[in-house]
């Protein structure tokens, strides 16, 4: 149980300028560079990070192909990886509250919400690959007598994550515990506002005893750092989660260096949708409320279109304003906050853009739509709900990563799935009805990569996630991503 006594003692430890994690060491970037870090609670600088270059990145590649060439982890036993890996999720379970601090003072995320969706979730991240890793057979092809065709799974090789400033260890983990179980050496590219719980983490992989040039954590700017990653020869996989335009360019990058596979999740703008015979309105109404507001809206498969039934529309809108006002926007290493900071100025300001662009559009701003807490010299936004929008409104299209909720109102299931479909996003979506005829036409309707049926959120390392359309590709969590880390070979032996 998390206490607040707990957390105060972290919550201003001082933290030295970090350096790049390379091999089994800090090691500080060739041009001595450095990029501060300022917390989304107050705005105060509290520490730098090291900005890598070209030099830095092509040094840790050396590194990670080197341990992949070694043998030390790509031949390890199957019983050796699962050890070390089990011992890795221990270790961040008993670290979990420094963890949890770090990464809340780099990009703002409510420590009730951080303490699970970070650090208790890699851990079991972890060990679930660490399960798979004695599970996953080859096979053996269906051939004439005499021949006998085996398929054999290899680990590939060095892989990039580049991982985004909202989830950093949850998502993080999504790329490296696959890549890990199946053999891989891995290079993080951390964002430039949640760099140091990545850092941390990759202590802890070597303190749990994986060999020094498998786990490697940059740090520094995307347009620099992360661009030579991408651009590399020798990395044989780029795993990337952010936005639609920095996806676009790994594309690029990938098509003009070595032709590296490329795995993108990107953005989505998810359809919420209620229908009047939901089976629990308040059930709805608070699942809903969290699906859009929790961690301020900075959440990839946010519910930010919510398409309700029009003879509920008023009633369910209504429920949601009051119940919107009794969350409580504040410091996000305080246990009384329900929401905490938005990650940066910038931000911000692109909230607050969106709420006037909307305004301006002719939707109905019902609650919220104001910076709040500016005493603190934090970033902080009051939950907002916008009803009257139809869905070519740019606030009903775009991503807009904040607490902002568009309410649109729909005739019937045909209607609903018009407007669901109607964005070139496809992440998520959720449907609530009692009928289950009707759940089952939307599943199958909507076009996204995952859709709840009477609920928001929940799914777990056991189904994949991925999207379509400019969603992005390739499947993060479940058995499904492994397929991302590793090359199948054909051996043909004639008997």
């Amino acid at each position: 149980m998390l206490k607040q006594e707990d957390i105060n003692l972290l919550r201003n430890k001082e933290i030295k300028p970090q350096k790049l994690f390379i091999g089994s060491k800090d090691i500080p970037s060739k041009s001595g560079k450095m990029l501060d870090v300022s917390s989304p609670i107050d705005g105060k600088v509290f520490t730098a990070i090291a900005n890598a270059d070209e030099n830095d990145v092509d040094l840790a590649v050396t590194v990670a192909r080197q341990s992949f060439e070694k043998g030390s982890w790509s031949k390890a036993s199957p019983q050796e990886k699962k050890k070390i890996l089990n011992k890795f999720a221990d270790l961040i379970e008993e670290n979990a509250l420094e963890l949890a601090v770090l990464g809340v003072r780099d990009n703002g995320t409510e420590i009730n919400m951080a303490i699970m969706a970070e650090p208790m979730s890699t851990a079991g991240c972890i060990r679930y690959y660490a399960e798979t890793i004695d599970k996953i057979y080859g096979e053996i092809a269906p051939t004439q007598n005499s021949i006998l065709g085996l398929i054999h799974r290899e680990p590939i090789g060095v892989i990039g994550a580049i991982i985004p400033w909202n989830f950093p260890l949850m998502i993080g983990s999504w790329k490296f515990a696959p890549a890990l179980a199946a053999g891989n050496s891995i290079i993080i590219k951390a964002a430039e506002n949640a760099s140091l719980s990545l850092l941390r983490l990759a202590e802890l992989a070597i303190e749990a005893g994986i060999p020094e040039g498998v786990f490697n954590v940059i740090t520094g700017e995307g347009e620099i750092a992360g661009k030579a990653l991408a651009m590399h020869m020798d990395v044989d996989v780029i795993a990337f989660t952010g936005s639609g335009a920095v996806g676009r360019k790994i594309l690029e990058y990938a098509s003009l260096s070595n032709l590296k596979r490329v795995y993108l999740e990107l953005g989505g703008k998810s359809p919420n949708i209620v229908f009047a015979d939901t089976p629990d309105i308040d059930a709805a109404v608070t699942q809903s409320l969290g699906g859009i507001f929790r961690n301020s809206g900075q959440v990839c498969v946010a519910g930010s279109r919510l398409i309700i039934e029009e003879s509920i529309a008023e009633e369910f809108t209504e429920k949601l304003i009051t119940q919107s006002k009794d969350l409580v926007v504040g410091d996000p290493l305080d246990l009384s906050s329900n929401l905490g900071a938005v990650s940066s100025q910038d931000q911000l300001v692109k909230n607050l853009n969106y709420v006037e662009k909307a305004v301006n559009d002719g939707a109905n701003l019902r609650v919220g739509g104001k910076q709040i807490n500016k005493e603190t010299g934090g970033f902080y936004m009051e939950p907002t709900i916008f009803s009257n929008v139809s869905n070519d409104m740019k606030i009903a299209q775009d991503e807009v990563f904040g607490p902002v909720l568009s309410v649109i109102k729909c005739k019937d299931e045909v209607d609903a799935i018009k407007i669901a479909n109607d964005t070139v996003y496809g992440l998520a979506a959720a449907v609530w009805t009692s009928d289950l005829s009707k759940a089952h036409r939307m599943v199958k309707s909507i076009r996204a990569g995952v859709v709840h049926v009477n609920c928001y959120g929940g799914a777990d390392i056991t189904v994949p996630l991925g999207g379509v359309k400019q969603s992005g590709n390739g499947h993060d969590r479940s058995l499904h991503a492994l397929e991302k880390y590793t090359d199948l070979k054909t051996a043909w032996i004639s008997l």
